[in-house]
């Protein structure tokens, strides 16, 4: 039989027990069939060998293989019939509940008719390694086949129903467990790519290819496809697959041998949220896009990906409701469509909402114009909301998906005029009167943050305060990280000091806060320098809170009875330097001695000076001091 080699082979014929029988027994200690798989197979055959009444060989006894694929035919009970006048050899195996035909031409003993019936699927391991690396590790078959065995390689066609089948690649790029279906195929493995065509149905399981890891529900999915494998990698070149409540899609998609997507085409896809999410969506959108993201409706579309960038994709919907799986971003409503394309340039299109929210902040319903042209979809037409009294507006935002991180995002606004104290109530923080302005000239991604051109400036407590150098961390995380520079100009101590109910103070105070980071809303980081250089009169409540915040004591003796009487004071200046970096917090003053540092110089009677005496507080115990000392007491220590 070409293709088949033997070697070491030892036969025995004897008498057998009863007339007219001989007793076989044949042993090769190595059977190589290359075109399935099989190499080094041990071959052990004992049985009783008779002709009957129609002229036909028939052989009935036992057959035990050694190092076969999956351990097939260990120890299988088998007949072999060879009828010369129909030109036919027959060979019929039993190993539990394991059941092979196979059906030879004498004259071409390399063509076959095979029918399987309960065969663990690992008996097919040989075959299918000559084609895919995939190692099968449970799951039984039945089949009706044809097989042809070449020099080189095989072809096969024919119908086959699996059940619990369970695989995997060695990369664990392409897996599958607990998979049941039926399919009509033919297989070309004798030159090239091996090539499959599959015409079927698939249910229950799960099913992983590359970064796709598919739930399959227990009805069955329809599958068509062509596909071919070469040096362990996979290309789907055509794909239709049709899961009725979920999701349909024609298309293309490829994996090398790493697990990598190297091609996803889908030429139209029509999903149906949440269930196709459910079953298809994760891990893979979850890592593309954000994590248990929540979505109702219907999407429909196409998308070209290949060599790990996009080419085009271009999404419709009549209604579509998303969540990000932190709840910090919620878009209702959405309808209409985007278009964009890597090259060249693509029809203006539409996209409508209800209602959009980022995390406390909630816009209603608004529609944007969108254009794509040389690789970036741009606004068309300005955005504008009224927000907390005021508005914002985004002038411009440009999306390029296949562009490099730093390029990929940018966008330009304004804020006019916005409530602080509506703004600060939105976000469950102290509210404060006053006004937010400001205009964002750019956004470019920097290392591993988002930099904003521009600034911001609050209006509050007579005076102002200017932001500037702005950074953004994860800002759908539950914790965004925020950046930027703080300058203030001339705020009034009074409202200030009444605000936060400190303890009486006046005068005007200047400063910077450079290098501030918030994390989820608190400081981690900051270099804080603040003076109020003209004097002012400071309370003694004031005083003694200033005093112990900073590690020293009430005013006491002289000093604390004159202010007793007088409850204020005149001051020259005033003035702190702060500085947060690995949650402690180093202070310094006006003027400094191994005594401690000044904050407040007194000037005429009665005459105050207040002075610190920690140079370094962890930040915990300086957040506890400052809230004892609005809290309407003297901070305690």
């Amino acid at each position: 039989m070409p293709g088949v080699s033997l070697q070491d082979v030892r036969a025995q014929l004897t008498p057998g027990s009863t007339p007219d029988t001989v007793q076989v027994s044949l042993r090769a200690g190595k059977a190589d069939i290359p075109s399935l798989g099989w190499r080094k197979v041990g071959v052990t055959m004992n049985g009783n060998l008779r002709r009957d009444i129609q002229l036909r060989w028939m052989f009935d006894g036992t057959v035990q293989l050694s190092g076969a694929p999956g351990g097939a035919l260990g120890n299988a009970g088998i007949n072999l019939v060879v009828d010369a006048s129909a030109n036919t050899l027959e060979i019929h195996a039993d190993q539990g509940m394991a059941h092979v035909d196979a059906a030879f031409p004498l004259d071409q003993p390399t063509h076959a008719q095979i029918n399987l019936r309960n065969l663990p699927a690992g008996w097919l391991q040989g075959l299918l390694a000559t084609v895919w690396p995939a190692r099968v590790t449970g799951g039984k078959f039945d089949a009706d086949l044809a097989l042809d065995m070449r020099n080189e390689g095989f072809q096969s066609s024919g119908d086959v129903t699996f059940a619990e089948l369970k695989y995997a690649t060695p990369a664990g790029s392409a897996a599958g467990q607990g998979l049941n279906g039926h399919a009509r195929f033919t297989l070309d493995a004798t030159s090239g790519p091996a090539q499959l065509t599959l015409n079927g149905g698939v249910h229950g399981g799960e099913l992983q290819f590359g970064p796709v890891l598919a739930k399959l529900p227990a009805h069955d999915v329809v599958v068509d496809l062509g596909a071919s494998s070469e040096h362990g990698g996979l290309a789907i070149n055509h794909l239709r697959m049709d899961d009725a409540d979920a999701l349909q899609l024609e298309g293309a998609v490829a994996i090398d041998a790493k697990g990598n997507l190297q091609k996803l085409r889908l030429d139209h896809f029509q999903a149906h949220f949440p269930t196709a999410y459910a079953r298809y969506g994760q891990p893979w959108l979850d890592n593309l896009v954000e994590p248990q993201l929540q979505l109702t409706g219907q999407l429909d579309g196409h998308i070209d990906y290949a060599g790990e960038s996009l080419r085009s994709f271009a999404f419709h919907t009549d209604g579509l409701d998303v969540t990000d799986g932190a709840g910090q971003l919620q878009a209702n409503g959405l309808r209409g469509e985007l278009d964009w394309s890597a090259q060249g340039e693509k029809s203006t299109t539409t996209l409508a909402w209800n209602q959009l929210a980022l995390r406390q902040f909630t816009w209603g319903p608004a529609q944007a114009r969108w254009h794509s042209r040389d690789g970036a979809l741009s606004l068309q037409t300005p955005l504008e909301w009224p927000v907390w009294k005021g508005r914002v507006r985004f002038t411009k935002f440009d999306w390029r998906p296949a562009a490099p991180k730093p390029e990929r995002f940018d966008l330009a606004g304004n804020i006019e005029g916005v409530d602080l104290a509506s703004f600060n109530q939105a976000l469950g923080w102290m509210p404060l009167v006053g006004t937010l302005d400001g205009n964002i000239s750019s956004m470019h991604w920097i290392g591993d943050r988002y930099a904003l051109e521009g600034g911001l400036t609050i209006k509050a407590f007579g005076g102002t305060a200017a932001v500037d150098h702005i950074t953004v961390q994860q800002p759908l995380s539950a914790s965004p990280a925020l950046g930027g520079d703080v300058t203030l100009h001339q705020i009034d101590l009074a409202p200030l000091s009444d605000t936060f109910n400190f303890g009486a103070m006046s005068g005007r105070m200047d400063g910077t806060i450079d290098g501030l980071q918030l994390v989820g809303g608190s400081p981690v980081t900051f270099k804080a320098s603040l003076l109020a250089q003209s004097g002012g009169r400071i309370s003694l409540r004031a005083a003694n809170n200033l005093s112990i915040v900073t590690g020293g004591s009430p005013a006491s003796g002289l000093q604390g009875a004159v202010l007793k009487l007088f409850k204020a004071a005149n001051y020259k200046r005033m003035g702190i330097d702060m500085s947060l970096q690995n949650g402690v917090c180093t202070l310094s003053g006006l003027d400094g001695d191994a005594g401690g540092y000044s904050i407040v110089e007194g000037t005429g009677l009665p005459y105050v000076h207040v002075t610190g005496t920690q140079n370094r507080i962890d930040w915990p115990l300086l957040v506890h001091r400052l809230k004892v000392a609005t809290q309407g007491a003297v901070a305690e220590r």
